[in-house]
């Protein structure tokens, strides 16, 4: 073998980048969303960029997100021909892993059901069963409560999907219960295991 072989696949391995789809939707846990990026762009030889349905940039400010944003108006603008590409199709292929925090109500049950409407819903419905999909549901506690949400995080687990559970805390609309979306780092945490396990060097 040539001198710097060994030294060459080893530097490769250390270089290699994991790229992290981050979904979000119209829930007001959506706030979180520049702390969830800022979190995740401290894990070594991570790439992010961001799918936003219209709802949620009610709550965040698009300023404080330092890496791309998607929204529906992307997907039709980028598509104007035969030839062009398809963002849904093209994000769904950049990506190894996918995270949608917060899941809204709303979101859920079109994903449950199999409804892709917005370039979120598409991504998803195209979806790569192979690579990993994590889902932070998010919802006031009453929504939380109602039967066929439990029915329909059972069907995304069916397809697959990892649920971060949501959490029990008092929520901004002033009701005290489970419904708001699990802490960033545990979300954080649960990108960082799943990418260790396939192959990111461990971070300290």
């Amino acid at each position: 073998p040539e001198p710097g072989g060994s030294t060459e696949t080893s530097s490769s391995v250390l270089q290699k980048t994991h790229r992290v789809l981050v979904g979000v939707t119209g829930s007001v846990a959506a706030l979180k969303l520049p702390l969830l990026i800022a979190e995740l762009l401290k894990i070594t030889g991570l790439e992010v960029k961001v799918v936003t349905t219209e709802k949620a940039k009610h709550f965040y400010n698009a300023q404080e997100i330092p890496v791309t944003l998607y929204s529906d108006e992307d997907e039709w603008q980028l598509w104007k021909g035969r030839s062009d590409p398809v963002l849904h199709i093209e994000l769904r292929r950049w990506a190894d892993l996918m995270v949608v925090a917060p899941l809204d109500a709303n979101t859920l049950a079109k994903l449950a059901n199999g409804i892709c409407d917005n370039l979120l819903t598409c991504v998803i419905r195209a979806w790569d069963l192979s690579k990993p999909l994590l889902f932070c549901p998010a919802m006031n506690t009453a929504m939380w409560e109602h039967p066929i949400t439990a029915q329909q995080v059972e069907q995304l687990k069916g397809f697959g999907y990892t649920e971060i559970p949501c959490v029990v805390k008092k929520l901004v609309c002033g009701d005290e219960g489970r419904g708001a979306m699990a802490e960033v780092w545990t979300i954080v945490e649960s990108v960082k295991r799943i990418l260790q396990e396939r192959g990111l060097p461990r971070q300290s």
